[in-house]
């Protein structure tokens, strides 16, 4: 018979990740003395898995807003110098697609290509978050597209890509800057909202949207700390990247474009 009672550090080592100091766990005997922010209704040290948990939140975050921005610059850098027939076809797909609600759109395709690492939800986030961007981009490619350097580069024989990462980029990054920086809070946040419903990363996986997810459970078992403790983080985290977008965009904009 295997005790209840108490978590071998061999287990709790395997649940909360590598690189991270473990305890021995014995649940009639929690203290606060020995575990800074308490444990959860599993016995484990909610300080461990917060620097751990925050890790992989940061992971999905930083991977989704790369993705989003990818696509969302590639696929507006496109829209933006294509003749007119193909603009309209392809502002008209991204307008359809924007319609639809991103959260539902995130939860159609997590259940079709069973999304439950790390990396499938970034992707999934990336892919179903990039439609506001690729209008921006968009505009302000239709702005400088006509320009002298931009028609002499293509006279010149450069491709779309030389053109877009030279002359194109260059001179709405800062228009860009804040939404790229502000999508990796998205990011987040939709992974710690799937994972308040269940239908994020799974119970193994630690993350601050997974640790909110026994939400009900420390509710009913008067825990409050097990909830507060990861949304206390998260939003100091969120309003931290916020902060960061806002001071990237101010400097950004203190410099000369090519223009």
């Amino acid at each position: 018979m295997v005790d209840n009672s108490m978590i071998s550090e061999e287990e709790l080592f395997r649940v909360v990740g590598p690189g991270w100091k473990t305890y021995e766990i014995q649940k009639r005997k929690k203290t606060f003395r020995e575990f800074i922010f308490g444990t959860d209704s599993l016995g484990r040290d909610i300080y461990s898995l917060i620097w751990y948990g925050g890790r992989v939140s940061l992971v999905i975050g930083i991977s989704g807003a790369a993705i989003i921005t990818v696509i969302g610059v590639t696929y507006g850098c496109i829209s933006g110098t294509a003749g007119p027939k193909v603009d309209s076809v392809l502002m008209r797909f991204t307008e359809m697609c924007g319609s639809i609600p991103t959260l539902l759109m995130i939860l159609i395709l997590s259940a079709v290509f069973q999304a439950d690492d790390v990396i499938g939800i970034s992707v999934i986030i990336g892919i179903t978050g990039w439609f506001a961007l690729a209008r921006i981009v968009r505009s302000e490619v239709r702005q400088i597209r006509n320009s002298d350097y931009v028609m002499y580069a293509r006279l010149c024989g450069g491709g779309f890509g030389y053109v877009m990462y030279y002359h194109l980029i260059p001179n709405f990054v800062s228009a860009i800057m804040f939404v790229v920086i502000s999508s990796v809070s998205s990011c987040i946040t939709m992974e710690s909202t799937l994972s308040f419903l269940g239908l994020g990363l799974p119970a193994d996986v630690v993350s601050w949207g997974s640790m909110l997810s026994l939400a009900n459970k420390a509710l009913i078992m008067n825990t409050w700390w097990v909830i507060v403790i990861p949304g206390v983080f998260l939003v100091v985290t969120l309003m931290c990247i916020t902060n960061v977008g806002s001071f990237v965009r101010s400097e950004v904009n203190n410099k000369y474009s090519n223009l």
